[in-house]
């Protein structure tokens, strides 16, 4: 865990490894979306609310939203590291920011994905069910949110 002035956040290191290498010889942009969630996901666990565990719960948590600026290409080799932090919401969804930092320390990209809760049977939830506040809680109290 590390924070800095602006927010604190949750730190997962991957390497580009070489099928996710495009025909230029960089990162395809296809897998950042992949890292943003084994980030999510390595935050999320930690707390109950990964995907498996919101299922488990009797809920899903389906991506409703998806945004992912590119700033520098990732290469094969390159040891990222994603800072991954949840947003509060006042509604039944989850929202998840990440920022993916490069070996040079420069910003590769920056992203983020909400979730909206349904219930089992993918009906949309206006309120954040008792189990999953609780445990969103202890996140958001973990990480200073």
């Amino acid at each position: 865990m590390k924070s800095d002035a602006a927010a604190r956040y949750h730190e997962t290191r991957i390497r580009v490894r070489f099928n996710e290498v495009d025909a230029y010889r960089i990162a395809w942009h296809g897998h950042y979306v992949a890292w943003m969630e084994e980030a999510r996901n390595d935050l999320a666990g930690r707390f109950g609310v990964d995907a498996a565990q919101i299922a488990a719960a009797g809920f899903r948590a389906p991506v409703v939203a998806l945004e992912l600026k590119y700033l520098r290409p990732a290469r094969f080799g390159e040891e990222l590291l994603l800072r991954t932090a949840p947003v509060r919401r006042q509604t039944a969804t989850l929202e998840f920011v990440c920022r993916i930092v490069g070996e040079n320390g420069r910003l590769s990209a920056s992203g983020r994905t909400v979730h909206a809760l349904t219930d089992g049977e993918g009906i949309l939830l206006y309120t954040l069910p008792q189990p999953i506040a609780q445990r969103l809680a202890r996140l958001y109290e973990f990480l200073g949110v």
